[in-house]
């Protein structure tokens, strides 16, 4: 392993050296937890790059890098997947700074979805111990605070097609666009730390439009969610054909949402409160995970972009699965299990990325504890994306599929991915703009 003398040595100096999971980070832990691939690498054996795992060899080669329901998938002959080689992810030194000047300063409150003295950067560094109880909490709000669309994104366009996996019949797509917008504990584009005024105290909003087809067309969503991760969000859905916003009731989270395998709360792999789920961390593992480098991928030619941009392909049983390389890259496994008993969800086993913190792989059970859903997303280094996105630091969502493996059902996403660009300001995030854009 490679280790960062110099850097540690101070770590020692410093005299935060105390053991067990109760210690404070030092600066050697912020090393280690945005460049994870400096310190450890893994013994992959046989499983190289260009390697292609099938299932005639996943339980001699892949099954120790795959998860329960991929393994399940490769073994099935639904999908082979590409080995690729292990690209590490640099991100923004103005989010890694911002870690470092406020290290130890982040607390949990007594109750899940309290945090107490956070300000900006990634709130505990430190890596995860099975000794500790709420560690699985404290990965929760590290993904929570991540730089997945830096301060400011756009996905546009963004397609989502709608698939039969057992005939691989294509039933509709969608073209949308996808926007978010941080208004707190912002690190790489003014205004900084936050917006002002901000008297809602929001710290993200979404907004989501449907452009095509016709008779989903001007479709819109709008999430607040606060600074308070006590506080509900607040949803608004605009229906082209009934040209009215309207306010989502809570519950409304958890349906279909547009028909397609996901619901609202899956958008990202999770997009609902902290204090909504049990976060319990249940270790380490190398696995093989889509991160990959997109200007190296076989792109397709389905939709056409004026400046020439490709997007993924989808292949395997039902063409729900992405052709694209995996890598085998170090996740923390984490189950999140719903505190309502009246949710759809029995629980989630969550994949996060130790470096980037997505949520890359996903196994959504019911409530019967059998596999229901498998969730991946897409993810890699700026300079393998568009030419405006390259130097920003930030990781770049590429693709996405939710599988309905009960179902038999799947979503895919293509992603055109935008960081901080000009159109996405505070503007976009209130329902009176959801009508002017409706009218």
């Amino acid at each position: 392993m490679k280790l960062h003398r110099k850097l540690i040595a101070a770590c020692v100096l410093s005299g935060l050296t105390a053991t067990g999971w109760t210690q404070d980070a030092t600066m050697e832990d912020v090393e280690r937890s945005f460049h994870p691939y400096d310190f450890e690498t893994p013994d992959t054996g046989e499983l190289k790059p260009g390697v292609v795992v099938t299932k005639d060899n996943v339980d001699t080669i892949g099954k120790d890098f795959l998860d329960e329901g991929m393994y399940q998938m490769v073994k099935d002959g639904w999908v082979d997947l590409k080995v690729g080689k292990l690209t590490p992810i640099a991100q923004n030194d103005k989010y890694i700074d911002a870690t470092r000047r406020n290290l130890n300063k982040t607390t949990l409150g007594d109750a899940v979805g309290e945090l107490h003295g956070y300000e900006s950067g990634r709130p505990f560094p430190k890596a995860p111990s099975l000794d500790d109880p709420r560690a699985g909490e404290k990965l929760a709000w590290n993904y929570r605070f991540g730089l997945h669309f830096g301060d400011s994104g756009s996905i546009s366009p963004f397609y989502w097609t709608f698939r039969d996996m057992n005939t691989g019949k294509v039933e509709k797509t969608l073209k949308m666009e996808f926007d978010a917008y941080n208004w707190k504990h912002r690190t790489l584009e003014e205004p900084i730390p936050e917006v002002d005024p901000n008297p809602a105290n929001l710290f993200r909003t979404i907004y989501m439009r449907v452009d095509e087809p016709f008779d989903v067309k001007n479709t819109q969503l709008l999430i607040h969610r606060y600074d308070n991760d006590l506080k509900r969000d607040n949803a608004w859905l605009y229906l082209g054909f009934q040209r009215r916003v309207r306010r989502l009731a809570a519950g409304q989270v958890t349906d279909s949402f547009l028909g397609s395998d996901l619901m609202i709360e899956d958008f990202e792999g999770y997009n609902g409160r902290i204090s909504d789920m049990k976060w319990e961390y249940k270790g380490v593992r190398w696995m093989l995970v889509p991160f990959y480098e997109h200007d190296k991928m076989e792109l397709g030619d389905d939709f056409k972009e004026d400046d020439g941009f490709r997007y993924i392909t989808f292949g395997g049983k039902g063409g729900c699965f992405p052709d694209i390389t995996w890598q085998v890259r170090k996740q923390y496994l984490v189950t999140a299990t719903p505190v309502d008993p009246s949710h759809p969800v029995g629980h989630r086993d969550i994949f996060l990325d130790a470096q980037t913190f997505a949520f890359s792989r996903i196994n959504i059970y019911d409530r019967g504890d059998k596999l229901w859903k498998m969730w991946f997303i897409g993810q890699g280094p700026d300079y393998a994306s568009l030419p405006e996105n390259q130097g920003e630091g930030v990781p770049v969502y590429d693709g996405f599929g939710m599988m309905d493996i009960q179902a038999m059902h799947c979503t895919t996403g293509q992603f055109k991915t935008h960081i901080h660009p000009d159109y996405v300001t505070p503007k976009l995030f209130t329902p009176q703009h959801m009508r002017a854009v409706g009218k």
